[in-house]
């Protein structure tokens, strides 16, 4: 019988750096496997552009702790020869200390090209993720991700994501999913949904248009190619939806969106102060229709005593239709498209109010004046100012939209101009017009 010769040593290496060499996916899945200290044996035994090749493929929480453990000059040597946008992938994770250390070794060239990927505008989907997001393969098991979870027990997961062997993602499984499959199961095989992720440079809006359209748990985050580079949880979410609502609150009124309660002064004072200026310029428009009526209320002094009813009902109208039109474009609900839609349905909305708050306020007039004329003319001033009312405050914010601007943007101020001009220009145009024929005095 022939005996089988072991293999020699010279040629087991050689097959094993043809397997890291044409198969790095299948060797980071393998490796993954491995105690930490024993990936960095294998790593260092082979060429530096291969192990770089292997590691950008393990697991991220492996990597890092290799990053970790690994000497400086190695580590200079490795970042060399890895593609910048993976190499910030993975110092992201590391602590602030470490990050510096590492970076601090690398030549300037290279860290500050690490720095600005790491680095996000502050509005941007970007600055709310967090980079520690874990990745696995299609052909990795059920067990290796409950395994791999158990390592990091502090860590708040609801959602797996799959990557290829580039990083770009593929899929994002509910945690559920995953843990009432077999153990033996394959991720591949899990997927049953195309994956919903944002690009890192995206606003904040967009955040939270899909957090309001998809009900999202959490938010994979990817570059310009779709690699993924971190995941925003769902209290970042959810923050990001209370200040972008409350920013837009700070808006409509003519305060800055970056204005916090603690704020100095003068920040406030800069951000505020045009805004008062132009409301004052729109008080005195408001003021220049009254004083067209002068002789009018001079005459009439009743009207003076019903002035701020007619200014208040149509400013409220305006104001309800303003707040639905603004959610409405915040939300992606309703385009510019759609402007003639909205104003048609608001001029309904405002006409039916109107006439039921007309015959309130007309029965409540005669009965306090007793004059018949002047309980006609603000019925039919309150109708009129309603419709102009809630029509306006459809059209400001989305003529706004259509020029480019930001729609909470003080918009109301503007209605607030335009619902006491016409509110003051029916009544009063009304009551003048109409004065000898109801005989109101």
């Amino acid at each position: 019988m022939t005996s089988i010769e072991p293999v020699p040593s010279n040629a087991t290496q050689a097959l094993i750096h043809s397997f890291f060499q044409l198969y790095p996916g299948e060797v980071a899945g393998l490796l993954n496997k491995l105690p930490p200290d024993e990936i960095l044996r294998l790593l260092q035994a082979e060429p530096i552009s291969r192990a770089a090749h292997i590691l950008i493929r393990l697991n991220p929480e492996i990597a890092v702790e290799l990053l970790n453990m690994m000497d400086d000059a190695y580590f200079v040597r490795l970042f060399d020869n890895i593609d910048p946008d993976r190499g910030a992938f993975l110092l992201a994770r590391m602590g602030k200390e470490a990050l510096e250390n590492r970076l601090a070794l690398l030549p300037s060239s290279i860290a500050q090209e690490l720095k600005d990927l790491l680095a996000y505008p502050p509005n941007s989907a970007g600055s709310l993720m967090d980079p520690r997001v874990l990745t696995f393969h299609r052909d990795e098991t059920v067990e290796d991700v409950l395994s791999q979870i158990r390592k990091i027990r502090k860590r708040r997961i609801m959602d797996i994501c799959l990557v290829d062997e580039e990083g770009l993602l593929i899929a994002s499984i509910p945690l559920q999913d995953v843990a009432v499959s077999e153990p033996n199961e394959k991720l591949g095989g899990l997927v049953t949904r195309e994956p919903i992720s944002i690009q890192a440079m995206s606003p904040r809006e967009d955040v939270v248009q899909l957090l309001e359209e998809r009900k999202l748990a959490n938010l994979p985050v990817v570059d310009f190619n779709g690699k993924i580079l971190g995941i925003i949880r769902y209290d970042a979410l959810v923050t990001v939806a209370q200040q972008d609502a409350s920013e837009d609150l700070q808006a409509m009124f003519g305060a800055g969106r970056d204005e916090r309660a603690l704020s100095k002064a003068s920040f406030a004072i800069k951000k505020r102060l045009p805004w008062l200026e132009i409301n004052l310029g729109t008080a005195f428009l408001a003021s220049l229709v009254v004083g067209f009526f002068e002789d009018t209320i001079a005459r009439i002094t009743a009207l003076a005593v019903f002035l701020p009813v007619v200014a208040g009902q149509s400013g409220n109208t305006g104001s309800q239709a303003l707040a639905v039109t603004m959610r409405g474009l915040a939300l992606k609900e309703v385009r510019i498209r759609h402007w003639l839609q909205i104003v048609r349905k608001e001029a309904l909305v405002g006409f039916v109010n109107g006439v039921v708050i007309a015959i309130t306020t007309s029965a409540i007039v005669y009965m306090w004046m007793n004059s018949l004329g002047l309980s006609v003319v603000i019925g039919i001033s309150m109708v009129f100012s309603m419709v102009i009312a809630g029509m306006s405050g459809a059209v400001i914010p989305v003529t706004l939209k259509a020029f480019g601007q930001d729609p909470a943007q003080s918009s109301s101020i503007i209605l607030t101009t335009v619902t006491d001009v016409f509110g003051f220009l029916s009544f009063l145009g009304l009551a003048k017009l109409l004065a000898d024929a109801f005989g109101i005095v």
